[in-house]
């Protein structure tokens, strides 16, 4: 199942949102024309449970009805099918509330095939070939681990592997298909370990043919050791244990196995030589997981045995979302904000996080939206520093603040604390097994929104990817980082920023800050003070100002592009 994104338009008009409604819209290809029978999924944000299928009609179109008011997921599926590429700064949704109406669009997948044989030039049949992508098609790693599809060869050792999306990959056979290769390590294309592997490049809609793989069949080696339960009967009768290579930073490939409560250990065959850490994770019944600390173990032309590992448990952090509405006229019969349609996340500090553990570790505590009393819990948080961010789906709302208690740096959460920490400025600390509560996420209601284009002179072309950036035009609120908007500036010259809370802001172009994630997140991180102040001193030189009245929308505006420096 492939996850499709494209914009949603959401009905804001309406004074109060129903509990319960459709979730409606269409899938299409990449010309707009429907796709008949495509399979389309529904999920809450946060559920672990089946998500609700349905095929489209014959004009593409899908409902999925009686769906209570939280935050959903959707993807689609069609054969030879994926999504189509996506800026990961783009401002169009990829969430979906209760009234949406949504167009999934989707692409034919690229393809790569090719021939495994042996050194004899025989045909290798039944092995397993893999196309693991180490780079999407922005030139970007995956933040929490390899996109990877496989099948094995046929009897002319003939393997195709089709509906990829455009990126880079490696191409691998071995370690997997019948029995006979369980054992081998992995041989790269075109007949090579993982350090001289080839890349092979792939357009969506366009084949890579050729791509052969003399096998090599190299013995590979096991990693066997046993994972300790630290929680005791509360878990799960079995733990999961994952070997992920050191490599390739976000892309990094991994392989689970489990150990069950009768083994007593676990065991990883067919590894080659190489760095990898191994982790250990048991759970409870309530949901919550025990994580152990990584191993990091050597492999260098021999197996490894006795890896020892002791799960631990993750943190959490705890609180509510408070809605505030506003008495200003224009903001009167606009939709209410729900506290369930909010999503809020703890974003891991990267510079932090790369250093003592590998990526998938950070997927597990995602977001979470709050219940119907505006309560939240943001589980399953690895030890590390933490900032708290907020999405918003209601138009005309904003994210006035995040807050913590002082004392939560303890570890213990002091939710009398009359000192409060900005959780969104600062870093939380968060150790092994916390239990931080007294978060507190302000929502008010009177945003702004600003469309527009970039106005460039006759002849004059778009100079590379820039941003439209939104900073404090009163000094007063220069410390406060939910001042400061990015949004990218589309390849036809337009941009969107919502969510803007009322004020006098100073607006500039200027390309894209450095770095894989989201531009605004960046832009808001604790450490990028000397980025917002360069902002701020380049916006006061170009002297564009503009004042957002609460719940305006501002439309058709037209932003000079000055020079670039």
């Amino acid at each position: 199942m492939i996850l499709a994104f494209a914009p949603a338009a959401a009905q804001d008009q309406q004074p109060q949102a129903s509990a319960t409604g459709t979730i409606s819209g269409r899938v299409v290809n990449e010309s707009g024309q429907p796709l008949y029978e495509a399979t389309v999924s529904i999920r809450s944000y946060v559920s672990t449970g089946t998500a609700r299928e349905m095929s489209t009609d014959r004009d593409g179109k899908f409902q999925f009805s009686g769906l209570p008011s939280v935050v959903y997921l959707l993807s689609a599926g069609f054969p030879a099918y994926t999504i189509a590429p996506r800026d990961p700064d783009s401002t169009q949704t990829t969430s979906y509330r209760v009234g949406d109406n949504v167009t999934l669009i989707m692409i034919k997948g690229g393809v790569i095939t090719g021939k495994v044989t042996t050194s004899a030039g025989e045909p290798v049949v039944g092995v397993r070939v893999r196309a693991q992508m180490i780079r999407d098609s922005f030139g970007q790693q995956s933040r929490y681990g390899a996109a990877m599809r496989e099948l094995t060869t046929d009897d002319r050792g003939v393997y195709r592997i089709y509906g990829l999306p455009t990126g880079t990959y490696l191409v691998m056979a071995g370690a997997g298909g019948l029995v006979a290769y369980r054992n081998d390590s992995p041989t790269y294309a075109p007949s090579a370990t993982r350090d001289n592997a080839a890349e092979v490049s792939v357009q969506a809609g366009q084949e890579t043919s050729n791509v052969d793989i003399r096998y090599r069949g190299d013995q590979g080696h096991s990693v066997t050791g046993v994972a300790t339960n630290g929680q005791g009967s509360e878990t799960t009768p079995f733990v999961s244990i994952t070997l992920t290579s050191t490599l390739d930073e976000g892309s990094q490939s991994s392989e689970t196995t489990y150990q069950s409560s009768e083994s007593q250990s676990f065991s990883f065959s067919g590894i080659a030589d190489g760095d990898y850490d191994v982790t250990a994770q048991s759970y409870s019944n309530n949901g919550d997981r025990w994580i152990s600390e990584p191993k990091r173990i050597k492999i260098r032309g021999a197996d490894v045995t006795g890896v020892e590992l002791i799960t631990k448990p993750l943190a959490s952090i705890s609180g509510r979302v408070v809605i505030e509405d506003s008495t200003a006229p224009e903001c009167k019969n606009k939709r209410r904000a729900l506290v369930t349609e909010t999503l809020i996340s703890a974003w891991h500090n990267e510079k932090e996080a790369a250093k003592d553990k590998p990526q998938f570790v950070w997927s597990l505590g995602g977001p979470a939206y709050p219940n119907q009393q505006g309560e939240i819990a943001l589980r399953n948080l690895a030890a590390g520093q933490y900032q708290i961010i907020s999405r918003l789906f209601a138009k005309y709302w904003y994210l006035r603040s995040i807050t913590l208690p002082a004392s939560t740096g303890s570890g213990t959460g002091n939710p009398q604390s009359s000192k409060q920490t900005d959780a969104v400025a600062n870093w939380i600390n968060v150790r092994s097994g916390d239990r931080l509560s007294g978060l507190t996420v302000t929502l008010s209601e009177g945003a702004a929104s600003l469309q527009g284009q970039l106005k460039l002179n006759e002849g004059e072309a778009l100079p590379g990817r820039l941003y439209v950036y939104l900073v404090p035009a009163e000094h007063e609120k220069e410390a406060d980082v939910l001042q400061f908007f990015a949004a990218p500036i589309t390849p036809d010259k337009k941009l969107a920023v919502n969510h803007i809370p009322p004020g006098r802001y100073l607006i500039v172009a200027q390309p894209a800050l450095e770095g894989p994630m989201p531009a605004q997140t960046r832009l808001r991180l604790p450490d990028e003070r000397e980025t917002r102040m360069r902002l701020l001193r380049d916006a006061e030189q170009t002297k564009i100002e503009i004042e957002f009245k609460p719940c305006q929308n501002v439309t058709d505006y037209e932003l000079a592009l000055p020079p670039i420096h």
